[in-house]
């Protein structure tokens, strides 16, 4: 069986397309959706609650689109609210925080993990107790970096101020006396920073960002429920935005090139 439909993706803002871009590499016959609440994000400081109603407007426009599945790309919005959505929704849900700390575990040779994300991500301790699933003897050291998502979202991936801002906000990580050689970014957001993470922790040092280990799982996912797409028709991509086209297709453009990105805005209930 084969099944043609888009798969949904969702993200707080423009970190998911990280992901997004990774399952077009691995899987170029599945066509996608992509919504990021850019309106409401950062979701870090949010409370539970927000995070959990917000992640729910954004899965109800998708799923009005008829997707066959749905990756929450959002490292805030799985640790938090992925439990509430699966009861929401009778369609398979992926989130990123198993595949990140599964790659993690199976990446640090020390067993010693530094795990950075947005304070909502780090007071859950999703990332702590799926790591400590995987492997209970790996020491996980967390820590809060909510200056970065701003960063991303506002387009800014270089230079002295913002390796500068990193380096700062990762110190507790790299300066600690536990020396992790793995550091796992908790954010889809992270990546688009990804050459200056490994610039400052050096070459010693495994960083690991959800995006791969979530395509796969999400290949893996689409065969077990028999929703691959046909082979030999063209995949249609669409991404959606709650907040700034433009602001979106600046980081779109980055990742996908100018002949790819489809953007179009939308007005999710309670937002606004």
């Amino acid at each position: 069986m084969s099944d043609r439909r888009a798969v949904g993706f969702f993200d707080s803002g423009v970190g998911g397309l990280t992901v997004l871009r990774e399952v077009i590499r691995r899987l170029p016959n599945e066509s996608t959706i992509y919504i990021g609440d850019n309106a409401r994000a950062p979701y870090g400081p949010r409370t539970d609650e927000e995070v959990k109603r917000f992640s729910a407007e954004c899965l109800d426009e998708l799923a009005s689109r008829d997707v066959k599945a749905i990756v929450v790309a959002c490292n805030t919005s799985s640790a938090v609210a992925l439990p509430d959505l699966r009861l929401r929704y009778n369609m398979p849900l992926l989130g990123v925080v198993r595949p990140g700390a599964t790659a993690a575990a199976l990446a640090t040779r020390n067993r010693r993990v530094g795990v950075i994300g947005t304070a909502a991500t780090i007071r859950s301790h999703a990332y702590f107790q799926a790591i400590k699933e995987e492997d209970p003897f790996v020491e996980v050291i967390e820590h809060a970096t909510p200056d970065l998502v701003p960063l991303v979202e506002a387009g800014r991936l270089e230079g002295p101020l913002v390796e500068d801002v990193v380096r700062r906000s990762i110190a507790p990580i790299t300066d600690s006396d536990c020396d992790p050689d793995t550091l796992l970014l908790g954010c889809t957001h992270y990546p688009l920073l990804a050459s200056i993470f490994r610039d400052i922790v050096g070459p010693d040092v495994a960083v690991i960002d959800t995006a791969t280990a979530t395509a796969s799982a999400l290949a893996h996912l689409l065969e077990m429920h028999d929703l691959n797409a046909p082979a030999g028709e063209p995949a249609q991509h669409v991404q959606l935005t709650t907040g700034d086209v433009a602001a979106f297709e600046v980081i779109a453009e980055r990742l996908f090139g100018t002949d790819f990105t489809q953007v179009e805005r939308v007005a999710v209930a309670g937002a606004a």
